[in-house]
C-alpha cells in the first residue's frame, strides 16, 4: 500500500508536468492525486498495514484501538487541511483585492512612470517596477499587468518579448523577499517557517543581484541599443477612471498592512487579509469611478464582480497539491537516527534523511532544489521541503529555499507561473527562451544564491 501511495503522487505529478501534451488542466491530477493519496493511505491505515505520524512526531496504528485510531487519523486530516486553508484562503482575499484595483483600473496609473524612448532605460523601469511590484502584490500578476503596459509602449512583437521576458527574472526575484511575492513564500510564512523580518534581511541583497545581474549583461545586448518609438495615450479619460488612483494605493497598501496585521496581533496571516480584503470591499461599494454613475453600473467594480474573475482553478491546484503532498507527509514510511536513537520517519522526513547522508552539504541540495524549480512546479517542491526538515523559524535553511524556488523557475520560461504567463499573452517560444534568457536567469540566480551563502557565513 506505501508502493500504490508513493506510485499515485509519482504518477500525478508527472500528469502536472506534462499537462500540455497531455491537453489536460494541472488542476484536474492535483485534485485525482490528493484524493487518491489520501483514500489510500485511509484504506491501508484501517487496514492495520500502514502507520500515521503527526507533527509532534507521535506515531499511530490500529494497534491503539479502533476508536482511538480512527480519531487520532482524523485530526491528523483535520490538522492539514486546517494549515492548507489558512493558504488558501490568504490567496483568495489577495487574488480579490488585486481584481478590485483592476476593475477600477488601477494599474494604468502606473504608465505615468514609464515616458522614455531610450530602450536601456526603458528595460530599467519596467524591471524595477517588475521588482518592486511583485514584492506587494504577486510576481504572477504584476507579469500580466507589465505585459499588458508593454503592449501599449511597444508595438515590435519581436523586441517586446525581450522587455517580457526579462520581467519574468525580475518579478520572480522581487516575490522572493517578500513573504506576499510569491505563493511559494507565502507557503513558508503561513507555515512559520519564516518571518516578514527575517524575509528582508536575508534575502533582499541576493533576490536584488538576481534581479540586477541580468538586466546590466542585458544592457550591454544590441537588441536594447538605440530608442524606441513610445506612443502614451493622452486621452487619460480612456485609460483611467476617477477612483483609479484610489483604489491602487488603497489596495497597495492594504496588502502591505497584512504582516504589520500579524506583527501586531501575532494572529495568523489569513485574518490580516480578510480585514485588508473588507476595507478594499467597503471602499469600493462607495467610490465613484465614472462622473456619470449609477446603482446599475455599481456592480460592474464591486468586490463581487473581482470574486467571479478569480482564478478558482489555481486555487483547487494549491488544494490537491498541499493535500497529496500531505499524505506523504503524513505516511510512516522508514526508520531514521533521531537524538541517537531509531524512529520511525514520515516518507517526505526519510528522504530528507537521504538526501542529507547522500549529499552532505545543505546548499547544494538547496540549489539543485532551485534547478529543479524550473522544470517541476515549485508549490509541492517546497511543500515538500516543509515537511522533509523541522529546522526552527527563520533558520537560513527556510530563506535559501524561499529563494532557490522563487528564483530558480526563471531559467525555463515553464518554470513559474510568472513565465507561463508571459508565455501565454506574447507566444514566446520555448527553444528562443532557453537560448537567449535561459543563461542570464541562470547568472542571476547563482550570483545571488552565491551573495546567500556569503551573507548567512558571515552572520553566523
Amino acid at each position: 500500500m506505501t508502493a500504490a501511495i508513493i506510485l499515485c503522487f509519482i504518477i500525478g505529478y508527472l500528469a502536472i508536468v506534462f499537462e500540455h501534451p497531455l491537453k489536460v488542466d494541472k488542476t484536474v491530477p492535483a485534485l485525482l492525486m490528493g484524493a487518491l493519496c489520501w483514500g489510500l493511505l485511509a484504506v491501508g491505515y484501517v487496514n492495520g498495514w500502514l502507520s500515521i505520524i503527526d507533527t509532534h512526531e507521535t506515531v499511530y496504528n490500529m494497534s491503539l484501538g479502533f476508536e482511538k485510531a480512527e480519531e487520532s487519523f482524523s485530526n491528523s486530516l483535520l490538522h492539514h487541511i486546517g494549515k492548507i486553508s489558512e493558504i488558501l484562503i490568504f490567496l483568495i482575499g489577495a487574488m480579490t483585492i488585486v481584481e478590485i484595483i483592476d476593475l477600477h483600473r488601477g494599474f494604468d496609473v502606473l504608465k505615468g512612470y514609464v515616458n522614455t524612448k531610450s530602450k536601456i532605460r526603458l528595460l530599467w523601469i519596467t524591471g524595477i517596477l517588475a521588482f518592486f511590484l511583485s514584492a506587494i502584490i504577486d510576481n504572477l500578476t504584476t507579469t500580466i499587468v507589465l505585459i499588458t503596459l508593454l503592449r501599449k509602449l511597444i508595438e515590435n512583437r519581436e523586441e517586446r518579448i525581450w522587455y517580457a521576458s526579462l520581467i519574468i527574472i525580475a518579478a520572480n526575484a522581487g516575490g522572493a523577499w517578500s513573504p506576499i511575492g510569491d505563493v511559494t513564500t507565502t507557503m513558508l510564512w503561513i507555515g512559520n517557517k519564516v518571518s516578514a523580518i527575517g524575509l528582508m534581511e536575508y534575502l533582499v541583497i541576493p533576490s536584488i543581484l538576481c534581479f540586477a545581474i541580468p538586466y546590466a549583461i542585458s544592457s550591454f545586448l544590441p537588441v536594447f541599443k538605440g530608442n524606441v518609438a513610445v506612443s502614451i495615450q493622452t486621452d487619460e479619460k480612456k485609460q483611467k477612471l476617477l477612483s483609479s488612483s484610489l483604489m491602487l494605493y488603497l489596495g497597495l497598501g492594504a496588502i502591505i498592512f497584512v504582516p504589520v496585521f500579524k506583527s501586531l496581533t501575532h494572529l495568523p496571516p489569513y485574518l490580516g487579509m480578510m480585514l485588508s480584503l473588507g476595507i478594499v470591499w467597503l471602499v469600493s461599494e462607495y467610490v465613484h469611478p465614472e462622473e456619470d454613475f449609477d446603482d446599475e453600473r455599481r456592480v460592474m467594480y464591486s468586490g463581487r464582480h473581482a470574486l467571479s474573475r478569480i482564478e478558482i482553478t489555481s486555487i483547487l491546484f494549491f488544494l490537491g497539491i498541499l493535500m497529496a503532498v500531505a499524505a506523504l507527509e503524513t505516511l510512516v514510511f522508514g526508520m531514521i537516527t533521531h537524538e541517537g536513537q531509531q524512529v520511525q520517519a514520515g516518507t517526505l522526513r526519510y528522504m530528507a534523511e537521504q538526501l542529507d547522508k547522500g549529499i552532505p552539504n545543505e546548499n547544494i541540495v538547496i540549489i539543485l532544489l532551485g534547478f529543479s524549480s524550473a522544470v517541476i512546479d515549485n508549490v509541492p517542491l517546497v511543500a515538500a521541503a516543509m515537511g522533509m526538515y523541522n529546522m526552527p523559524i527563520d533558520h537560513h535553511l527556510w530563506h535559501f529555499i524561499a529563494y532557490s524556488a522563487g528564483t530558480g523557475g526563471s531559467m525555463l520560461v515553464i518554470g513559474s507561473a510568472a513565465g507561463v504567463a508571459a508565455m501565454g499573452m506574447e507566444r514566446i517560444n520555448f527553444i528562443w527562451y532557453l537560448k537567449k534568457i535561459a543563461w542570464l536567469a541562470m547568472a542571476g540566480f547563482l550570483g545571488g544564491a552565491i551573495a546567500f551563502i556569503l551573507i548567512t557565513n558571515a552572520t553566523g
